[in-house]
């Protein structure tokens, strides 16, 4: 007898694709990656969540998010129901985020000091995503390579200034011990992966998908 498989439907990291979800095992479930689109001038991100969500072709589906694709995820589940949302290594609340961040978005300190790669940066980046193997230094070395600037400025701006408060009923949120770029001591999440760091999703795959049917299963 075919059973029909339900669909998550998961918005990546920043820059990042599908492959961030390709070591995710969940049974029963096609994950779906939700593409990134081009914003708008000026666009905020409830209206880039509104758009994102011309890519799903259900009512309450499931949405998975990563990272600043979480945050995307709470903005989309302002717009339509969702059965659940699942979260990765992100934040619910502007309250989560690092309060130099914070200060940095007020001040504008980003517009001042456009957001550019270089080896200085990479390192204290590296840092803070958590990378410790070559394998995954060459991962994540490949999006900065392809990221679109404009694009990869827009959504730092966003993110250091997102003022959300709301966090929906449905939500489920899974986060790293050793996560440096949303530190755990501002995060009240209801998962902790133990060593997890911000590129978990790489190394810690098996534990979050237990993680993912332990929810789908609530």
């Amino acid at each position: 007898m075919n059973i029909s498989t339900k669909n998550i439907y998961c918005i990546s990291g920043l820059g990042a694709d599908e492959k961030a979800f390709d070591r995710l095992n969940v049974s029963g479930y096609s994950l779906h990656h939700l593409k990134w689109i081009p914003p708008l001038t000026n666009e905020n991100l409830s209206s880039y969540a509104s758009r994102m969500l011309n890519q799903v072709q259900e009512t309450s589906p499931i949405i998975l998010g990563l990272s600043f694709g979480g945050m995307i995820a709470i903005e989309m589940a302002k717009h339509i129901a969702i059965e659940k949302l699942i979260l990765i290594s992100t934040v619910k609340t502007y309250l989560e985020i690092p309060k130099w961040m914070r200060i940095a978005g007020t001040l504008r300190l980003h517009k001042l000091l456009p957001i550019k790669a270089n080896r200085l940066t990479q390192r204290a980046d590296d840092r803070r995503m958590g990378i410790e193997t070559i394998e995954e230094k060459i991962f994540v070395d490949q999006y900065r390579k392809n990221a679109d600037q404009k694009y990869v400025d827009w959504a730092v701006d966003q993110i250091i200034n997102w003022k959300n408060t709301w966090v929906p009923s449905n939500v489920f949120h899974i986060h790293g011990e050793h996560d440096r770029m949303f530190p755990l001591k501002n995060i009240h999440p209801d998962f902790i992966i133990k060593h997890g760091t911000h590129i978990m999703i790489l190394n810690k795959a098996d534990q979050i998908s237990a993680c993912i049917e332990q929810i789908l299963l609530a």
